[in-house]
């Protein structure tokens, strides 16, 4: 984590370092399984899907920005908003990230970037016309959280991993039933079966390693941006904005921006459902009650 005001939180460097560690694990063990059951070409193929991950990894800011149509603001532009910006940054004494808007309906925000020197705090034209201003700072204060811890940097890198386990799967697959077939014209399904089951596996675990992490940075966000305003009331009635406003967009349209799930301050879902329940974040009543805890901490400190 960046040495800034946001506090620490040594369960979420554990998680990190948990979630990076298991993924280099799992790719490593995938490699070395599919060139003993293929052949040599897993190991090029893996070096393809490497550099696949370091493209997303040194590009994200970009590729983020591209899929949410927002552009780069410049405080001219967006005067009010540099300056919310401008306030939290001096306070949590963190370098300031480029500012970004999107053009869209959808009430939300995100922070993305492979460092603090190359991060972007992005929000949409929904979000700036539903909240006041004590609300919007609590936002962004939540999104500068992500760039100082670096989580934004490891969800990117772990956000990769299943596709390059599929690049990999996929072309060692191919690559070995070309080797089945000029040895034993029956091995290919044995092969096929194979690749699936190793596809499957390391799907799933990057699955519960993604949501593992992604719940809990979240409420880290939370804890952070509301100890750093002092306003956890502000945040929480942000939230419930949010996701009240999103319950009304229509679903083709929070489809389009499904992708960016995992950045997002509030997910771009409505209703319970399996997507719900599966979700990137903790639920709305998990976070409303962990800051409403903040809210009467302070109250007794401040009393």
């Amino acid at each position: 984590m960046a040495r800034t005001r946001f506090i620490k939180d040594a369960g979420l460097t554990f998680r990190m370092t948990a979630v990076m560690f298991l993924l280099g694990a799992l790719f490593v063990g995938l490699v070395v399984v599919l060139m003993y059951q293929f052949s040599s070409a897993a190991l090029f193929i893996g070096l393809a899907g490497i550099g696949v991950a370091f493209y997303q990894w040194w590009s994200s800011d970009k590729v983020a920005m591209r899929a949410m149509r927002a552009r780069e603001v410049t405080p001219e532009e967006a005067p009010e908003l540099h300056a919310v910006i401008d306030r939290l940054c001096a306070l949590a004494d963190m370098p300031k990230p480029r500012v970004g808007v999107a053009d869209m309906e959808l009430p939300n925000a995100f922070a993305t970037g492979r460092s603090p020197q190359r991060a972007v705090v992005c929000v949409t034209t929904g979000i700036l016309g539903k909240l006041n201003a004590e609300e919007l700072e609590a936002v962004l204060a939540h999104e500068l959280s992500h760039v100082a811890h670096r989580d934004v940097l490891v969800m990117t890198v772990a956000s990769s991993a299943g596709i390059v386990a599929g690049m990999l799967t996929r072309g060692a697959q191919f690559g070995g039933f070309g080797v089945a077939r000029r040895g034993n014209n029956n091995s290919g399904a044995p092969a096929f079966i194979i690749a699936l089951v190793i596809s499957l596996v390391v799907y799933a675990v990057s699955f519960v390693l993604m949501r593992m992490l992604s719940r809990y940075r979240e409420l880290c966000a939370d804890r952070s941006a509301a100890y750093l305003t002092m306003k956890p009331s502000a945040l929480a009635s942000a939230l419930q904005k949010i996701t009240g406003e999103i319950s009304t967009i229509p679903q083709k349209d929070l489809r389009s921006s499904a992708a960016m799930n995992a950045f997002f301050i509030a997910p771009a879902i409505s209703g319970v459902s399996w997507k719900a329940i599966t979700s990137t974040h903790p639920s709305l009543e998990q976070r409303l009650e962990q800051l409403a805890k903040i809210e009467a901490e302070l109250g007794r400190t401040t009393g």
